[in-house]
């Protein structure tokens, strides 16, 4: 495999990684219709744990069976998938080297009133599935959040070590936050740098609206201020968050929406700098038809 000069410029950001991490990150961005452009799409199933097996799969009852997820990320062309422990056995073998997987070491579910994850899977799971990489999630603001930053670390420490790259979904949620909160420029952004700053090689925030959050941020907006209509002005200052572009970065899809929106923000991104796209929910609650014609359109906005 050929790297291009984009992927060897990627690789050249993260300087303290060995060898075996770097052919990992690769193998992630090499893959797929994006192969070496830099831009990535990516399949997340973790929703079972979310939100529960109906809410996730009943709109497409296909998606019970993960293998119908691995299925769908090679037939689209992606560039990897990420699930948790359960779903990447069930297909380990019949799908091995197939494509990149993404390990998801921890979740949350619907039953719990704390804002938190317990750890499901390890380090030595991935390596035992042939995983490119792990995932992670942090809850910036919740009030277990250096519990969750330090697991991380012992999590992201170990997998380094192996040669494995690490994946960070930063999402903030807690009681300092309302649900505007959550999504707001500010806190989207400040979400993205720590990840960057805790060592996550990619990181996954939600795309960003136009409300600045925290009060002592506003005045720091007013006097350097983004364009907080132009939703490119938006994506372009998670981009800067991290480390000014010199960390991936894609953003999730959210729930469920029409084409149309998903591919305007798509474009967005693209024009804003970021990496690309992890769609969920938007792609395997679709037929299997409908979804690879959308990530198909997603894909050609990313190649463009």
């Amino acid at each position: 495999m050929q790297l291009t000069p984009k992927v060897k410029e990627i690789l050249s950001w993260y300087e303290s990684d060995n060898p075996g991490t770097k052919a990992n990150l690769a193998r992630i961005l090499m893959e797929g219709k994006l192969g070496g452009t830099g831009k990535m799409v990516i399949l997340p199933v973790d929703q079972g744990f979310e939100h529960g097996p109906a809410r996730s799969f009943a709109p497409n009852p296909a998606g019970y069976d993960p293998r119908y997820m691995f299925e769908l990320a090679i037939e689209a062309g992606l560039n990897a998938y990420a699930a948790p422990l359960g779903m990447i056995e069930a297909g380990a073998a019949t799908y091995a080297g197939a494509i990149p997987t993404i390990l998801k070491l921890n979740s949350s579910n619907s039953l719990s009133t704390t804002k938190d994850q317990a750890v499901t899977g390890s380090v030595a799971d991935a390596l035992r599935l042939g995983c490119s990489a792990i995932g992670f999630t942090i809850y910036p603001s919740s009030e277990y959040q250096f519990e969750m930053m330090e697991e991380l670390r012992e999590l992201a420490e170990e997998a380094k070590a192996a040669g494995l790259a690490v994946v960070v979904w930063s999402y903030p949620r807690g009681p300092m936050l309302d649900k505007a909160g959550e999504t707001a420029l500010d806190i989207c952004a400040y979400a993205a740098h720590m990840a960057a700053l805790i060592g996550a090689h990619i990181i996954k925030v939600k795309p960003p609206t136009a409300t600045i959050s925290l009060e002592a941020a506003k005045s720091t907006y007013e006097k350097y201020p983004v364009d907080v209509n132009d939703p490119v002005a938006r994506f372009k200052h998670v981009v800067q968050a991290c480390f000014g572009g010199r960390r991936l970065v894609v953003f999730s899809g959210g729930e469920a929406k029409g084409n149309d929106a998903i591919l305007n923000e798509v474009k967005a991104i693209h024009a804003a700098g970021g990496n690309g796209s992890i769609m969920g929910r938007n792609a395997f609650q679709r037929s299997r038809q409908d979804a690879l014609a959308l990530l198909e359109s997603i894909i050609s906005v990313y190649r463009s």
